[in-house]
């Protein structure tokens, strides 16, 4: 590999390398300095060598930093890595997972527009599209995740997106995202997929025929629970007015939570891979624990799309979703008997998380929209971590003696 100083870039040779070269390599900047760690840029503004240079910076007619709400390097080097991993021409960073959700809709979304939505996703995604955009004039719909012949007799001649989550939180459903590319093609519409519970080392909705990948850098990326921050991926015509809604909206991401999550991808596929066996572990031992009533784990024979998954992914995830006999009471008499698990609603930690979702994740939704996303009292939601399966399974015991 050439060491390319003066051009600032590496990854000019990265071309054809595998998954794993990527994670660590690629989008990585070097100064003059040569420093071989990514560097951190703490800057608001730059500096022009002449008032023409700034003026062409600013129209955009030369390369270069303008102002740090929209170009930092160390964003822009996270950005480049997300493409690579993702296969996009171009991926645009946001200060959180939802505000890269909110960057989608008002980059690509007018008024008189209509949105279709899986029914199966985060609660703060219906939240934010039936609360906030229908004020605007955007017409929502929600539709079964893995019903094709449902999305296809919703699509309207209005229709501009198709957003689903697969896996989806905290079911673990999915849906044939070429089949579902397919049909969104077929209309003129777009089809965003929410990445966030595969991330890019067990899924490419990309190459599978979807137009835009969005992720909560927040969980898996990062992997350790420590920033916030959200990325969306895609083709450059699109990603164009993402940062469009950066520059002007101002949902920017710091460039230390960008500098955290480029370290997090260093691992993201060692990781994701110990997250995948401790799960499929805790999976299997719990379909067998009386006082479980339903485990939704794609990686179980029992679940109903265990041979989509194992075709369109490389692993089945970290997120273990469970339902116990007992109602809310039950399912809250569990969590509490648990001890070494952290009662959080994130996920995508090194530490196993336990949650409620009905009343944590998904507690704004009404009853009626929790029954039509399948989000019971009596389910628990596990984001599985890296600790020893054995002190898991001790732990979920914990939980079980107490029902």
């Amino acid at each position: 590999m050439t060491q390319d100083w003066d051009a600032g870039r590496l990854d000019s040779d990265l071309e054809g390398v595998a998954f794993d070269t990527l994670a660590v390599r690629a989008g990585q900047h070097r100064t003059p300095e040569g420093e071989h760690s990514d560097p951190l840029f703490f800057t608001s503004s730059y500096v022009f060598r002449t008032a023409a240079d700034a003026a062409a910076r600013f129209a955009g007619e030369v390369p270069g930093n303008v102002y740090s709400r929209y170009t930092n390097p160390t964003v822009r080097s996270f950005e480049e890595r997300i493409a690579a991993l993702e296969g996009a021409e171009q991926a645009v960073g946001f200060a959180t997972g939802m505000a890269a959700i909110t960057g989608v809709a008002m980059g690509l979304c007018s008024a008189g527009d209509h949105v279709l939505i899986s029914q199966s996703v985060f609660g703060s995604t219906i939240s934010l599209f039936d609360k906030y955009f229908k004020r605007f004039g955007i017409e929502v719909d929600y539709v079964p995740l893995a019903n094709l012949d449902g999305w296809a007799a919703a699509i309207k001649p209005n229709t501009k997106l198709l957003f689903v989550e697969s896996p989806s939180n905290p079911l673990a459903e999915l849906v044939d995202i070429a089949a579902l590319a397919d049909i969104a093609h077929a209309k003129g519409v777009l089809l965003v997929v929410d990445n966030c519970f595969s991330t890019p080392a067990l899924q490419q909705p990309l190459k599978l025929g979807a137009d835009i990948v969005v992720h909560s850098a927040t969980k898996f990326i990062d992997g350790q629970g420590r920033c916030m921050g959200g990325v969306v991926a895609g083709r450059a015509e699109h990603m164009k007015e993402m940062v469009g809604v950066v520059r002007t909206a101002g949902a920017t991401l710091s460039p230390f939570n960008a500098w955290v999550f480029l370290k997090g991808l260093e691992t993201l596929n060692l990781r994701m891979r110990a997250h995948c066996a401790n799960a499929q572990a805790l999976a299997e031992w719990l379909e067998q624990q009386p006082g479980i009533e339903k485990v939704h784990y794609a990686g179980l024979e029992s679940h109903p799309q265990h041979a989509l998954a194992k075709r369109q992914m490389r692993g089945f995830g970290g997120v273990v979703s469970f339902e116990v006999k007992g109602g809310k009471a039950g399912a809250w008499a569990f969590i509490d008997a648990t001890r070494l698990v952290s009662i959080t609603a994130n996920l995508g930690d090194s530490k196993t998380t336990i949650t409620h979702p009905a009343t944590t994740s998904h507690g704004r939704l009404s009853p009626q929209e929790r029954e039509a996303a399948g989000i019971r009292d009596s389910l628990i939601r596990v984001a599985v971590g890296l600790e020893d399966i054995g002190d898991l399974k001790a732990d979920m015991a914990r939980g079980l003696a107490a029902l």
